[in-house]
Formats: C-alpha cells, structure tokens, sequence
C-alpha cells in the first residue's frame, strides 16, 4: 500500500495540519504501507522531523503510483476527479465547513459535527472517534506535579498570537495564585509584573511539549489539534477559541463539558476580569480540574488515525495485518 499526505504550515495557519499528516504517517508505516508527504513545513519543523524518522519520503504533489492520497488543507479544491484518474484514493479531511471538497472517504473527526450537504462524497467518517493523534500523546502518561500549580500556555506556532499570549498572562497574574507557568509561543514577549509566588517561562515550540503536558496541572490552549491531545492526556483545559475555524469545535467542546471556555480570542482585552475568573476557577478548584480531566479523557481514546486506514485498506481492498496494533 502506497499513500501520500498532503498538507501545509506556516506562521499564519500553525502547525496542526502537519501534527494531523504524522500521525497518520506513524500508524501507516506500522502497517507496512509506504509512506510519502507533500507539503511546507514552515515553524512546524520540530513535528516534520518525524517523517524523516519514518523514512516518510518527501515528494510533490502527485496521486500517481499511490494506492490512496490523505489531504488536510483548507485551500485547496476539488481534486477528486484528478486523484481518482491517477488510480487513487481520495481521502480528505475537512473541520466543518474548512477544507471541505468531494471525496471517496471524508473525515471530520470535530467533537460534534454539523449537518453537512451531499457532495457525492462515498464514506462520512465523523467525529471525535476519527481525531488522529501522534504516537507520542497515546503513549504518554501524566503524573501532575506538586505545588506551586503547573500550568502550560500552548497557543500554536505563529508568532502573531503573541499579543493573545501576553493578555492570558495577565490573566493569570491577576488570579493571584501562586503557579509556575511554561508558555510555548513564537516572536518577542512581554512579561507582565507577577505576584509572590507566580513565575513564567518562554520557550519555542518543540518535542517537549508532551514532556510538559505530562506533568502539568492545568493547560491554557488553543481549540484547535493541541487542545484534543491535551483531551487525550486528561489535562484540565481552558480553552480559547483563536481562529474562526475552531469555532464549531470550541462550542461543542462546551457543550460536552470537556474544558473551561475563554472565549474568542479578538475580544479577551474586553472580557478579561472574566477570563481571570475562569482561571482563577480552574487554578483553585481540584474538583473541577477532576471533572474536566475524567470528561476530555473519556471522550477522546486515541484510535482515530486505524479507524481511518482501516476504511482504507476496505475500499481499496487490502488485508490488514493485525500485528500492527
């Protein structure tokens, strides 16, 4: 078996596409499939350094050859007809109406997707049970810290959500509770004037991310690919929405009672006594910290990417061997 990932980062879109495009390279090699990617990796280098330890091929963007080609990207059409007549698979993923195009097998593994219109698409793979995550987050375990409270502030890769970055930590100032806060952003920050108690550290995303999501307390993410691996963790989240297209995801992650919401986050300056009280809620609050951690983990298992390649290798009429779990 032959597949082919396409996909994209940059400062502007993040690194959630390529983090997707691995763990979908991870689990198909386990398989034995041969494994290619086609894409920009731009500030998402330290999660694209995997597919050259997969042996995962970098080439252009071409179905020729392939048995079936996964495409994760927003702006590109309809490419069905194309792909198909090169003798592949399409395989396309969508979030809500985002990267939405006609396809043999559609997935949109959104907590809670909406109603979406026929295209002709063959296979609906929906829901939470189709989130691909990374090897790394399935095998790792969390073991919280002790005090002060451990948090994580993850807000993606791009460099322009600095100023988002600088106003949560005011937030968390304001709290007034103690915390040790290790904040993953890009570009210059500003460090607000803390409290006793309350020390913060920047650093660039990297591979020890899930070191420190494995021992911390509480998160402060965005609603998009890194808040569902901290659901899979069990790590007690508030979540912020960032972009237009984690709107859909962030509601329904409400809904669920999966995280503590901060809101959009164009309008935190305005709304910030409140966002300090949500954190303040979650920092103080082990009750809370419980229901949120027993609610994301229970709601996303991990198993997302082999479902999907399972309907792979059905429709395009493979064995599987069941040694690669």
């Amino acid at each position: 078996m032959r597949l082919l990932l396409r996909a994209d980062a940059s400062a502007s879109i993040g690194a959630g596409h390529i983090s997707r495009a691995v763990a979908y390279a991870e689990r198909a090699v386990a398989r034995g499939w041969q494994v290619a990617f086609s894409g920009r990796v731009e500030n998402a280098e330290w999660l694209a350094s995997r597919f050259d330890e997969l042996g995962v091929a970098r080439e252009s963007f071409d179905a020729t050859g392939f048995d079936a080609v996964i495409v994760d990207h927003y702006s590109l059409g309809d490419l069905r007809k194309e792909i198909n007549a090169a003798g592949a698979l399409l395989v396309s993923i969508e979030d809500d109406v985002f990267g939405r195009r006609p396809s043999d097998i559609v997935v949109d593994s959104g907590f809670a997707p909406s109603a979406r219109p026929d295209d002709g698409s063959d296979v609906l793979l929906r829901g939470i049970a189709y989130a691909p995550l990374r090897d790394a987050v399935r095998s790792t375990r969390r073991v919280p810290s002790g005090p002060p409270m451990r948090v994580t502030v993850a807000l993606g890769s791009g460099s322009q959500w600095a100023p988002t970055v600088e106003l949560l930590l005011r937030a968390l100032r304001d709290t007034e509770l103690p915390f040790a806060a290790d904040v993953l952003v890009r570009g210059e920050h500003t460090l607000p004037d803390l409290m006793p108690g309350q020390s913060i550290r920047f650093a660039a995303p990297s591979p020890a991310l899930l070191e420190l999501f494995a021992t911390t307390d509480i998160a402060v993410s965005a609603a998009g690919v890194t808040f569902v691996e901290l659901c899979c963790l069990g790590v007690p989240t508030a979540a912020v929405r960032l972009v237009d297209n984690q709107e859909a995801g962030y509601r329904a992650a409400l809904e669920l009672g999966l995280t503590a919401g901060l809101g959009p986050a164009e309008s935190l300056s305005e709304r910030l006594p409140s966002v300090t009280a949500v954190l303040r809620s979650l920092l103080s609050d082990p009750a809370l910290r419980r229901r949120l951690s027993a609610a994301a983990s229970s709601t996303v298992d991990g198993l997302g990417v082999d479902r999907v390649l399972d309907q792979i290798e059905s429709r395009t009429g493979s064995v599987r061997d069941a040694s690669y779990r």
